[in-house]
């Protein structure tokens, strides 16, 4: 049994643009915060050759490991928007930032491991510091990342793609579906939140850092610095595990994602008197859902039907419908 409509086919060729809705916006953001932050790396790495000063040598290098990371964000969000129409990508590129986002991760939580080593290191080794010039340090390192946070804040918890459509298929898998434009659904974008926990790192290591230098400076405790470089790369650790998880539910598919928009579905489908017989939910971009819903009902009506009492769900971007009459 068959509910295609005959325009099937004309409508089947359609995009699959599931990008987030500040998809580009935030690409610039980040160009700029890897602009400032390897200026900065530059700087520091120049100054402490000229002047000797391996605080500020050792900094430079700490700041370009972000900077890199931060590469990692600011091309995805590039690849992603030059091939959003590549047909070889079967629900397009808008999952791409959560795969760059859980890289960022896992490189965030090696940082975590370095910090942590060499805090171990110089506990049960201690090392002169020059007290003064490490604050200088830090503190300038401070504004920098209070400077990149301020310019990546809020936005790594913001609105999906203002485009969605709804493709629905009959029991055989025929295209029935069009173009709509839905307002944004609520969505997070793994990708930028990477660039910004980066940032965040950046800046708990020079809070901690100018703590533990002025505890260290008043009372001489050597001890001080690399104890706050232990509770550092525990909050890290902690906050790379968090983006590992999110971003890596996503790369999965789990239901969870698409718990509030599973339920919306039922509840849209309650007065048809239709049942749910199978449903898959899963993320495909930021503010992106895509689904695929069985059903069964006494006198099936066509796909449209069903597609029109969705239609109401922003989030839901891509449906695929499966029609059978219930057998009595």
């Amino acid at each position: 049994m068959s509910f295609a409509t005959p325009t099937a086919v004309a409508e089947s060729a359609h995009d699959h643009f599931f990008l987030g809705s500040d998809h580009e916006r935030n690409e610039r953001k980040v160009w700029l915060v890897i602009a400032l932050t390897a200026s900065m790396m530059l700087v520091e790495i120049i100054a402490g050759t000229l002047y000797g000063s391996m605080a500020l040598v050792a900094d430079g290098w700490h700041m370009s490991t972000h900077a890199g990371a931060m590469l990692i964000t600011a091309l995805a969000y590039r690849f992603a928007r030059k091939h959003v129409r590549n047909r070889r990508f079967t629900f397009g590129t808008g999952k791409l930032g959560d795969l760059a986002g859980f890289a960022s991760a896992v490189i965030l939580a090696l940082i975590a491991l370095l910090i942590a080593y060499e805090s171990v290191v110089r506990l049960t080794q201690p090392i002169p510091i020059d007290f003064n010039q490490a604050i200088v340090v830090a503190a300038v390192g401070l504004v920098i990342n209070v400077v990149c946070a301020w310019l990546l804040k809020d936005d790594h918890a913001h609105h999906g793609h203002h485009h969605g459509h709804h493709q629905h298929d009959s029991e055989r898998g025929d295209n029935c579906g069009h173009d709509d434009h839905h307002a944004p659904g609520m969505s997070r974008d793994n990708n930028l939140r990477a660039a910004y926990i980066h940032v965040l790192a950046d800046a708990l290591t020079s809070v901690l850092a100018i703590v533990a230098l002025l505890v260290g400076s008043s009372y001489g405790w050597l001890w001080a610095d690399p104890l706050m470089g232990v509770v550092g790369a525990l909050v890290i650790a902690r906050w790379s595990w968090g983006l590992i998880r999110d971003s890596g539910s996503v790369l999965l598919d789990a239901s969870a994602e698409g718990e509030e928009v599973q339920l919306e579905i039922r509840e849209a489908m309650a007065p048809t008197g239709s049942k749910v017989t199978d449903l898959h939910v899963w993320q495909v971009g930021p503010g992106h859902f895509a689904a695929i819903v069985s059903l069964t009902a006494p006198e099936p009506k066509e796909p449209s039907h069903y597609k029109a009492l969705m239609a109401q769900i922003h989030e839901l971007s891509h449906v695929t419908v499966e029609i059978q009459r219930q057998v009595t």
